[in-house]
């Protein structure tokens, strides 16, 4: 026969081809999961097949647009991921100290921190570690890890997935800022109800017809109904349009410090400022996770404070 995977599928390294059909369910499809494992889908396919002939067993069915799980599929996958951890942690635990990090880590992170502050502490990480590559993905929302084949993510704001393990690294203080042109003549506000009658940015993200100030001694509240002139889901274009005078607008403290120090912004209200934003890393729950997931987690838990404090 020409498919030795189809002839001979008792010969096979079972746990590839458990590895390969867990990937299939947890990406939704045989190209996606051909994608994540860096191989092509007729190859995928063949080894489900191998893994079905195996066990004597139809594992998916599959039609020209969807795929499901058998009763028997389900109970394999259950079966199979357990397996699969439980393989995972033998070797981790037989490896011992020698549990080098290695492999691909493939990981989301925010737009501003992904493409300033965070790569000093990847490009560290890179250092100490040379048998690891890291894909290194910009996106602000929460990924799906498992369809995405993502190892981990940096979250900025509250996590709501209860079925992930979730690390809080830091917080990013926010400020109120504008360009002086906006104030005019008159002086500066120091009461976050001065704020109301200024033309107003929004970050998308995380304000938009509203915004709520706290004073930092008294724990007072302002609730600011706001009409933006613009709004954006950037922190680098909310700093523009309000470098340019457009409007006054609240992000975070570091991607202002350079702009307020140069002068081209100032920080209005600084006894008033909006809830500062968790940071937090998290990943999916398993009973294994590979020393490459690991040894990042302690480098970002390391590096977090320097990365949201403008001194650092």
């Amino acid at each position: 026969m020409k498919d030795a995977e189809l002839t001979a599928p008792l010969s096979l390294d079972r746990i590839a081809l458990m590895q390969t059909f867990v990937r299939i369910v947890e990406a939704g499809s045989l190209s996606a999961a051909a994608v994540q494992l860096g191989t092509t889908q007729p190859t995928v396919s063949r080894r489900l097949q191998a893994l079905e002939r195996a066990l004597g067993l139809p594992l998916l069915m599959r039609s020209t647009h969807t795929m499901k799980l058998t009763e028997d599929g389900e109970r394999c996958y259950l079966r199979a991921r357990e397996l699969l951890d439980g393989w995972q942690a033998l070797e981790a635990d037989l490896r011992g100290a020698v549990d080098e990090p290695e492999g691909t880590l493939r990981v989301v992170v925010p737009h501003a921190f992904g493409q300033q502050r965070l790569v000093a502490p990847l490009a560290a990480y890179l250092r100490r570690w040379p048998r690891v590559n890291v894909e290194w993905l910009l996106h602000d929302g929460t990924p799906n890890f498992v369809a995405d084949g993502i190892d981990c993510a940096i979250h900025v704001g509250a996590v709501t997935d209860p079925s992930v393990v979730a690390i809080r690294l830091s917080q990013v203080p926010r400020i109120v800022v504008a360009a002086p042109g906006v104030l005019g003549t008159g002086p500066r506000p120091t009461h976050a109800a001065e704020l109301a009658g200024l033309p107003w940015l929004a970050l998308r993200t995380y304000y938009r017809d509203e915004i709520t100030l706290v004073h930092d001694t008294t724990g007072e509240q302002a609730v600011l109904p706001l009409r933006p002139r613009m709004a954006t889901d950037s922190l680098y274009a909310l700093r523009s349009a309000a470098m340019l005078g457009l409007g006054v607008a609240v992000g975070s403290a570091w991607v202002m410090a350079d702009a307020l120090a140069e002068g081209s912004l100032v920080q209005l209200t600084p006894r008033w400022c909006a809830e500062p934003l968790p940071v937090w890393l998290v990943y999916p729950q398993a009973r294994y996770h590979p020393a490459r997931l690991r040894r990042f987690v302690e480098v970002m838990r390391g590096a977090m404070e320097r990365v949201v404090n403008p001194a650092g």
